[in-house]
């Protein structure tokens, strides 16, 4: 087991990686506390007997369900659950357990934010793509109908549990999805990592154990160092964006229902990356090394979509400041920067190139 550490300003929690991680969770959380697990049904159907093992009879916990999909993310599903745990008799002495993927995450954790104002939680993450970014850092949120987490919280967890024995039952696709943002942590501020899963491809879609631990290790470990430099994301932070601000918009356009979020982030990379060859932030070689290490994690699945319409929801993005538009852009492999002056025509034109490139795939 690989233990990371998250430090910022406000907090401290440690990040476990490894396999069996769920056999010692009971033996691991605070004692003398009332226990509530939030999942979903898929989930819970397929790990609920080896989650419970490791709780003695007297201290089962009290199970709560949101159903799949994005469009759950949602703040009625919140109140519903808020409802439960009064119900329940949860008070701010109790722990949520957040154990699902990147949805389940979100929306518990704001959850946990906000019921009683603060009580603790900690992340199961179940997905590769929660393992890697949404279980660590202390965002949470929900989204509305004109954009992805516009309403949301920090709130830390007290740890976070990414047991890789989790990623076996993980559909295909998803484990796709989940690679692209350890993809993006490479770009962004790890030139190891890039490597690695370019030379590694087929050991880590292969779901060789120790290949994918040293991914989410190492995704883990350069968003510990980000967040733990800029927590509330008012700098440095805001490079973890790189490929959401049109990803995001190509979820709303598409109504969360074409795209599974790390698909809908890659198709992002691809038109910050023209946008960056256009902008000579990269040059023509690096432009086409990442482009074909985001392709060779794929098939990513076509899309129809405007792109002006693209355009004008980048508009609600949570990172624009004062009318102004933040944009991450990759300076060569292993780095990356905040940019404030994309233009509509820039921005417009890059979506247009990877619109045709999604119409062909």
């Amino acid at each position: 087991m690989r233990t990371i550490k998250i430090k910022t300003a406000s907090a401290e929690y440690p990040v476990y990686v490894g396999s069996g991680l769920l056999k010692d969770l009971y033996r691991k959380l605070p004692k003398q506390r009332r226990i509530f697990v939030l999942t979903s049904p898929e989930i819970w159907g397929l790990w609920s007997k080896r989650f419970l093992a490791s709780f003695p009879p007297n201290a089962q916990p009290v199970t709560l369900f949101l159903p799949p999909g994005e469009q759950q993310k949602r703040m009625a599903q919140v109140e519903r659950l808020a409802t439960e745990l009064s119900d329940a008799g949860a008070d701010r002495g109790s722990i949520l357990i957040a154990f699902g993927g990147g949805i389940v995450g979100d929306l518990g954790g704001f959850l946990a934010a906000i019921y009683m104002r603060g009580m603790d939680y900690v992340q199961i993450p179940s997905t590769l793509l929660a393992q890697v970014d949404s279980s660590v850092g202390g965002k949470t949120g929900v989204n509305l109908t004109t954009g992805k987490n516009l309403v949301g919280s920090f709130h830390h967890p007290l740890a976070v549990y990414a047991d890789v024995d989790l990623l076996q039952t993980l559909p295909e696709r998803e484990l796709r999805a989940g690679l692209f943002e350890s993809i993006k942590a490479g770009v962004i501020r790890d030139a190891k990592l890039f490597r690695f899963m370019e030379r590694h491809r087929p050991e880590v879609l292969g779901r060789d154990t120790q290949a994918l631990e040293h991914v989410i290790a190492a995704s883990i470990r350069m968003k510990a160092e980000v967040v733990g430099l800029d927590e509330r994301e008012s700098g440095l932070r805001m490079i973890l964006n790189f490929g959401h601000t049109l990803g995001h918009a190509i979820e709303a356009v598409t109504h969360y229902r074409k795209l599974l979020h790390g698909e809908a982030i890659a198709w992002g990379m691809i038109a910050a990356v023209h946008l960056a060859k256009a902008r000579k932030t990269v040059t023509p070689e690096e432009a086409a090394r990442i482009s074909a290490v985001i392709h060779s994690y794929g098939p990513l699945p076509p899309f129809r979509a405007s792109a002006q319409k693209l355009v004008e929801a980048t508009g609600r993005d949570k990172k624009n400041r004062f009318g102004v538009r933040r944009f991450i852009l990759p300076v060569g492999i292993g780095d990356s920067q905040v940019i404030e002056d994309v233009t509509d025509a820039e921005l417009f034109s890059a979506s247009q190139w990877m619109l045709n490139q999604a119409r062909k795939a």
